[in-house]
């Protein structure tokens, strides 16, 4: 069983940054492949970013490119999002995401993933 905790999110103006966090249990986190998912209010839920267990390929939605970064830090059982340059289309509430599978090649499609967060809401005023 794995549970995983997100924060960092709040209120923030465009041009701002934030850095969500996403604790996660489990003694095996380090071979999970993570993510990080969206959802605006009466939209589906979008994949964003997420990170190869071994950290070696990192995946990004088109909008995020070069403004969101994806990093694990395997000794703290941590997932982080470093999110710059947000614009008001950047508001949702952001989960975090663990895949046990062996394969990731839908790694932008949430059936792809086992477990969630509960999520954490990221507004960002104009």
């Amino acid at each position: 069983q794995v549970q995983l905790v997100e924060s960092g999110g709040g209120l923030v103006q465009a041009g701002g940054s934030l850095r969500l966090s996403c604790e996660a249990s489990g003694r095996t986190f380090s071979t999970y492949n993570m993510g990080w998912f969206r959802q605006a209010p009466g939209k589906e839920r979008e994949f964003v970013a997420a990170i190869r267990w071994n950290g070696g390929y990192t995946y990004y939605a088109n909008f995020v490119k070069g403004r969101f970064t994806i990093s694990t830090d395997n000794a703290k059982n941590m997932l982080y999002l470093q999110m710059n340059s947000l614009n008001t289309e950047d508001t949702a509430v952001y989960y975090c995401a663990a895949s046990t599978r062996t394969s990731f090649l839908y790694y932008n499609a949430p059936m792809t993933y086992d477990y969630w967060g509960q999520g954490t809401q990221v507004t960002v005023s104009s």
